[in-house]
C-alpha cells in the first residue's frame, strides 16, 4: 500500500507544474511536466473516482500542463492532425477502447462446464462481469487524456529549437537519474520502498548479472534501462554538435550516460545503442530519417508477420542457448506467451476483449491468469483489437513516416539534425515496445513534436512553391490553385 508520501506527492505535482510554467519558457516548462513527473512520481498510485479515469503519474501532469496552457496562456490546441490518414487514425485511437466496451457486455464465467442452457459448477465460480456504457466513457476519456502530450507537443515542441530544448532535457534528467540509479547498482533497489512505501515490481527480476539493476521510480528496470538509451543518444548529439571548446566536456557527458546504460544491465537497451551511436555520431539527418522510418515500417507490420509464423523465433531462442542460456529461457518464455495471447486475440480480431484483464488467458477451473503480456502491441491488440493497434501504432509511426515524405527532394546537408536524432528516438521506442510496453507519456510527447515538425515542413514546402509560383505568368496552363498543388519536379517541367 502507498503510504500518505505517495498521495502528497501526487498532489502537489500540480503546483510544480504551475510553478514550471510562471518560471521557463513554455516549451520547456511542458517538458519539464511530463518529463519529471515521469520520473518522480509514484508507481501504483492513483486516486480513483467514480465516473471518471484514475489520477496517477501519467494523468495528473498531462491534466494539469493542459489546463496551464489552455486557462493562463491562453493557448489553443487542435486535436486532429492535418492528414486524412492523421484524422482517421486518431479516431481509431480514441473510439477504439468505445468499440470494445460494447462488444464485451458478457460475463467470462470460470470454474465450471457449460451443458447448454445449465452450468455444473465443479469448483467456485469466478466471474468477470461484462463491461457497462459507464466503462465506455471512462475509457473514452482515459484515451484522451493519454494521448494530450502528443496533440499539445504537435503545437509546443515542432521547431527545431524545441527538439533540441527537448534533448538538452533529457541530458539532464540523465545526470540526475544517475546518481539514484547509480545508488541501486551498488546497494538493491530500495528507493521506491523508502520513499513510498512499496515495491512496485518484482523485486526478483531486478537481480542480474550478480548485481542489481535500478528501477528508481520507474514502473521496472527495463523502463529505466530504456530511459538512459534516450539520455545516452541525445548526449551524443550533443558531444557531435560541440564546439571546440565544449568538445571535451560534452564528449565525457556522453561517455559517462553510455556506462550509465551498460550498467543498468538489460541486453535489449544496451542493443539499441550499440545500433544508435554510429548513426548519431556518423550519418546524415537524411539518413536518420530512412532508418527511422523503416523501423516504424518494421514495427507495423510485425504483428502480421509474427501471427503468419515468419518471424524466427525458435532460431533466436536457440542462438541464445548456446550464448546465454539464462535470457534464452526467458526469450522463449515470452514468445510462447505470446502465441497463447495472439491465438487468444483473434477470438475477437476487430475490438479485442476489453480491460479487466479479459485480454489474458485464464485456467477454466480457478479463473487465475495463467499468461503474462509483456509487449505493448499484443496487450493493445488483445485488449482492443486491430483497430486499436491501427489506431495506437498507427499514430505513432506516423510522424517518421510524415518526415521522410516531408524532407525526401531536401538535400541531406539541408536536414535539421535534431529532427533526424529525435526520429531515431522514436524509432527506437517503437522498436522497444515489441518485446516491452515502454508506451509512456514522454513517447506521446516526442512522437507529437515531430508530427507537429512535419507538419510545420510541409507548410514550408507549400509557401516555397507558391512564392516561385508568383514570379511566373498566369496564363490558361499556369495559374491559379492549380499550380500551387504541383509538385517541385512539375513545377520546372511547366516552366520549362
Amino acid at each position: 500500500m502507498p503510504n500518505p508520501i505517495a498521495y502528497l506527492v501526487l498532489l502537489l505535482w500540480p503546483v510544480a507544474i504551475l510553478w514550471m510554467f510562471r518560471k521557463m519558457p513554455p516549451e520547456r516548462a511542458f517538458i519539464w511536466a511530463i518529463l519529471g513527473g515521469y520520473m518522480l512520481l509514484p508507481e501504483a498510485t492513483e486516486f480513483n473516482l467514480p465516473m471518471i479515469p484514475a489520477f496517477d503519474k501519467s494523468s495528473i501532469p498531462n491534466l494539469t500542463a493542459f489546463a496551464v496552457c489552455v486557462m493562463l496562456l491562453q493557448m489553443r490546441f487542435s486535436f486532429l492532425p492535418e492528414g486524412t490518414f492523421g484524422k482517421i487514425l486518431t479516431g481509431l485511437l480514441v473510439l477504439s477502447p468505445v468499440a470494445s466496451v460494447f462488444a464485451n457486455s458478457d460475463a467470462l464465467h470460470f470454474g465450471g462446464i457449460d451443458m447448454g442452457r445449465l452450468r455444473i459448477v465443479i469448483e467456485q465460480e469466478t466471474v468477470l462481469p461484462g463491461m457497462r456504457i459507464y466503462d465506455s466513457v471512462s475509457a473514452l476519456v482515459r484515451s484522451l487524456i493519454l494521448v494530450l502530450p502528443f496533440f499539445m507537443a504537435r503545437k509546443l515542441l515542432a521547431s527545431e529549437a524545441a527538439l533540441v530544448e527537448l534533448m538538452r532535457a533529457l541530458v539532464i534528467a540523465g545526470l540526475i537519474y544517475s546518481l539514484p540509479m547509480l545508488f541501486e547498482m551498488r546497494v538493491s533497489p530500495q528507493l521506491h520502498t523508502w520513499v513510498y512505501g512499496f515495491f512496485q515490481h518484482d523485486f526478483g527480476q531486478m537481480i542480474r548479472e550478480g548485481g542489481f539493476r535500478p528501477i528508481v521510480f520507474m514502473p521496472h528496470g527495463l523502463w529505466v534501462a530504456f530511459f538512459a538509451v534516450l539520455c545516452a543518444v541525445s548526449a551524443l548529439y550533443f558531444a557531435r554538435e560541440a564546439l571546440p571548446q565544449e568538445r571535451t566536456k560534452k564528449v565525457l557527458i556522453a561517455l559517462y550516460l553510455v556506462v550509465i546504460v551498460w550498467l543498468c544491465k538489460s541486453m535489449g537497451p544496451r542493443m539499441i545503442l550499440l545500433a544508435l551511436a554510429p548513426l548519431v555520431l556518423v550519418f546524415s539527418a537524411k539518413m536518420h530519417l530512412r532508418v527511422a522510418a523503416a523501423l516504424a515500417a518494421v514495427t507495423m507490420i510485425y504483428p502480421l508477420l509474427r501471427g503468419a509464423g515468419l518471424v524466427p523465433t525458435g532460431a533466436f531462442v536457440e542462438y541464445l542457448y548456446q550464448t546465454r542460456p539464462e535470457r534464452a529461457q526467458s526469450l522463449e518464455f515470452r514468445f510462447d506467451n505470446e502465441d497463447l495471447l495472439l491465438a487468444h486475440a483473434w477470438e475477437k480480431p476487430l475490438v479485442g476483449w476489453g480491460g479487466w484483464g479479459r485480454n489474458l488467458i485464464r485456467d477454466p477451473m480457478s479463473g487465475e491468469i495463467v499468461t503474462i503480456s509483456d509487449g505493448m502491441w499484443v496487450i493493445v491488440i488483445g485488449q482492443y483489437g486491430w483497430l486499436g493497434y491501427l489506431g495506437t501504432f498507427g499514430l505513432l509511426c506516423l510522424p517518421l513516416f510524415a518526415l521522410y515524405w516531408a524532407y525526401r527532394r531536401v538535400p541531406a546537408a539541408q536536414v535539421p539534425l535534431p529532427v533526424g536524432v529525435c526520429a531515431l528516438l522514436l524509432g527506437a521506442n517503437l522498436v522497444d515496445l515489441l518485446p516491452n510496453a515502454t508506451l509512456v507519456p514522454l513517447t506521446w510527447l516526442l512522437a507529437g513534436a515531430l508530427l507537429g515538425h512535419a507538419e510545420l515542413q510541409r507548410a514550408r514546402l507549400r509557401d516555397t512553391r507558391a512564392r516561385r509560383f508568383d514570379t511566373l505568368p498566369r496564363d490558361g496552363l499556369l495559374s491559379g490553385a492549380r499550380i500551387k498543388n504541383l509538385s517541385a519536379r512539375q513545377f520546372q517541367d511547366a516552366k520549362s
